[in-house]
């Protein structure tokens, strides 16, 4: 019986055929048949809207450059050179904020939404996932860790879904699925933590909440999985790897790795 259920499960995982109805169903059909050739397709309205809201960002940082270059025109090269340097590295920073800005304009304009899932990864409902998170990405590849921690990285986040109470510090920018996350009052989370709303497992996707309740602390460069539950005034120590939908109770401190049994390794 057991071999006949890892048989059905092995199949589910590699399976060509959609159970979703109409058009949506021949998609995931053609997307499992064909992957890498779907994938290629699927994903290139991504790779355009990505260069747009890149491109979008850079205008106002491209005008500055263009008009401080018209402004010193006349200067000597003396003058002129280090003045072009520092516009540009100015203008940089002006390319950051605006960025920070257009991701989630562009995150709330797409016509899908994320949500809670498990299933093959190669889904119709995986696209909204890996759309939200190629989204938050380009924020945290390119200017993210430069305003971590300042009231302007809690924005970013909100800005993008995720749950964020009142007098919370987040000194890290590895995060992933942010709308799926949740954080209570009060919490501090460590430097380089790592906190992200899902798990792949046996060939599936899992997309699940992971919560962090009012008064915890998360530790300097601790993991925190998908699916995972903290309660409050927990205490979280450096370097804890807190696998999918682990439990931590009110009130405890946990190390090593904990998983969804309780267990502890040390």
């Amino acid at each position: 019986m057991e071999n006949t259920s890892k048989k059905e499960s092995k199949d589910d995982v590699l399976k060509k055929t959609s159970d979703l109805p109409g058009l949506m169903g021949y998609f995931e059909s053609a997307l499992r048949r064909f992957r890498t050739l779907m994938f290629v397709l699927t994903l290139s309205p991504l790779f355009f809207v990505c260069t747009l809201v890149l491109g979008i960002s850079l205008t106002p940082a491209l005008m500055f450059f263009y008009y401080m270059v018209h402004f010193s025109e006349s200067w000597s090269v003396f003058l002129k050179i280090p003045f072009l340097a520092w516009s540009l590295s100015f203008g940089y920073l002006i390319y950051g904020i605006t960025l920070i800005f257009v991701v989630p304009l562009f995150n709330f304009l797409m016509p899908f939404r994320v949500k809670p899932w498990r299933g093959i990864w190669f889904s119709v409902q995986s696209i909204p996932w890996y759309v939200h998170n190629a989204l938050t990405y380009l924020v945290r590849y390119t200017f993210l860790e430069f305003i971590t921690p300042t009231p302007l990285n809690i924005l970013f986040f909100k800005m993008m879904g995720m749950k964020i109470g009142k007098g919370v510090v987040i000194n890290t920018t590895n995060i992933s699925d942010p709308c799926l996350i949740e954080i209570g009052d009060y919490v501090t989370i460590g430097g380089s933590a790592t906190l992200f709303a899902h798990y792949g497992q046996k060939g599936y996707l899992v997309i699940s909440k992971t919560k962090i309740g009012s008064g915890s602390t998360i530790g300097l460069k601790a993991s925190v999985m998908g699916g995972v539950h903290i309660g409050e005034k927990a205490l979280v120590l450096p370097h804890a790897v807190l696998l999918p939908r682990a439990r931590v109770y009110d009130g405890e401190t946990v190390s090593g790795v904990v998983s969804l049994r309780r267990h502890v390794v040390k």
